[in-house]
């Protein structure tokens, strides 16, 4: 065994770096997909009535009480834009990779956990918040997914990352089923539903801060090959961006494998962030009937049960037939899903199975495309491109989301907007299958799997 394999397959490290996507996924799952949006625009429209303007930005139109919350989301995408490249780019440089991803966590912990102080008029306090929390839970993740290069060997990755995608699915279930009982059974232990929600929202960020600990003291830190040119990490953080770029254009599979990602995940994520609504829209109200949030938020702790399950079923399939034809697979599946929801949908049990199907290939599609992903990066730069691969993760879509806003604003149809979806994954799956991916492994200096099975055999 080499030396480069003593340091990395621990099972303490990597048992580490699971806990932490268990962690932070209780964040996301209540805090940021399910609890924040209702609270605050709740607490909004009961200060200035429903689309009631909150915030006037003159020529620019204006915030109002119902588009608050996405409005908020909207600029935590934008900031994230600009600020993970130059983090990634910062932490392959220094030795500050694990402090940095420290530092934005417990700040993401310490902002979201202040959630909990906001009532009545200081929802806009409560937008601050959140949007801190949610741009450190993106720095965070591309510090996190850097890791993976540094702890395992090509020929694990695929496992690792699945595993992590499963935890961070099961420890999103268990604080959200948790956080779901205690605000519909608040009356009967005697708390108010918006006291109830509060407490979920903080309860949801100490279970992230908490066990992130058990991280941080397991990741060991790694020092950078290269030494810092520049006293100025901001200086450095944008030179090294600008190399960085430079690197992914002369690495042309790699290229081309972020762009067909970018495209096929920014079509899940808005499937995901949309999908309360079109269902909201389509079996309820079109129908005249009163939406039903009970069954709305069982559709998605559906989803989230069946993800945990697709990660390690597909990690197997993968072993089989790669990671690359697994996920083909899984986007051929995705474009089914929104060709049923365009032309067949029309009850609630057809809306359970679908969101079965939606959870199957949701965990595979985004586990094994990091997998993948980091096998294709050179070395010493993994948090460099993970700062750009992370642009379009966990809530950050937003071509797709101006897709589907576009299409429900011209044709008035979200059953059209969501077939529309379908172009973001047959591109992707078009520029993927384009992708030599064993080309890429290479030319960014790396072994494929099958090449370390094989070493490791010799």
């Amino acid at each position: 065994m080499n030396i480069v394999e003593t340091t990395r397959n621990q099972p303490k490290e990597i048992f580490g770096w699971l806990t932490y996507d268990w962690a932070n996924s209780a964040f996301f799952t209540t805090v940021v997909t399910v609890l924040a949006g209702p609270y605050l625009t709740a607490l909004a429209q009961d200060d200035v009535g429903k689309a009631g303007v909150v915030i006037n930005l003159g020529p620019f139109g204006s915030i109002t009480s119902d588009n608050l919350f996405t409005t908020t989301l909207g600029a935590s995408i934008l900031l994230q834009v600009f600020l993970l490249p130059v983090l990634g780019s910062i932490a392959d440089f220094t030795p500050y990779k694990k402090r940095l991803m420290a530092l934005f966590c417990y700040v993401g912990v310490i902002a979201s956990s202040l959630l909990f102080f906001v009532t009545g008029r200081n929802y806009l306090w409560g937008c601050v918040f959140l949007l801190i929390s949610n741009i450190c839970f993106a720095a965070t993740n591309v510090f996190y997914n850097s890791f993976l290069v540094d702890i395992t060997t090509e020929d694990l990755r695929d496992k690792v990352s699945s595993y992590g995608y499963a935890a961070g699915y099961l420890g999103g279930i268990i604080m959200l089923v948790l956080n779901l009982g205690l605000v519909n059974f608040a009356d009967s232990v005697g708390i108010d539903k918006g006291l109830a929600v509060r407490i979920s929202m903080l309860s949801a960020s100490l279970w992230w801060g908490i066990f992130a600990v058990i991280t941080f003291l397991l990741i060991r830190t790694r020092h950078p090959d290269r030494k810092i040119q520049s006293r100025s990490l901001v200086k450095l953080g944008f030179v090294e961006l600008w190399r960085t770029l430079r690197e992914l254009a002369g690495l042309k599979f790699t290229l081309l494998f972020l762009v067909g990602y970018l495209l096929y995940n920014d079509g899940i994520q808005t499937v995901i962030l949309n999908s309360s609504i079109f269902l909201s829209q389509e079996l309820f109200i079109s129908k005249g009937l009163e939406s039903d949030p009970m069954f709305l938020l069982g559709i998605f702790v559906i989803a989230q049960i069946s993800a945990l399950i697709g990660a390690l079923l597909f990690e197997r399939v993968s072993r089989f037939i790669g990671n690359k034809r697994t996920i083909i697979v899984c986007l051929i599946i995705w474009s089914g899903i929104v060709i049923f929801a365009y032309g067949f949908l029309e009850n609630a049990r057809q809306a359970q199975i679908m969101a079965v199907f939606i959870g199957l290939v949701l965990g595979p599609s985004q586990a094994l495309s990091r997998s993948l992903f980091s096998q294709m990066i050179p070395k010493s730069r993994e948090s460099a491109f993970f700062g750009l691969y992370e642009i379009s993760e966990k809530g950050t879509s937003w071509i797709g989301n101006l897709v589907f806003a576009v299409v429900v604003g011209s044709t008035g149809s979200y059953r059209q907007a969501i077939l529309a979806l379908i172009v973001f994954f047959v591109l992707g799956m078009l520029i993927l299958l384009a992708t030599n991916t064993a080309k890429a492994i290479h030319a960014a200096g790396n072994l494929t799997p099958d090449e370390v099975k094989a070493s490791g055999s010799a």
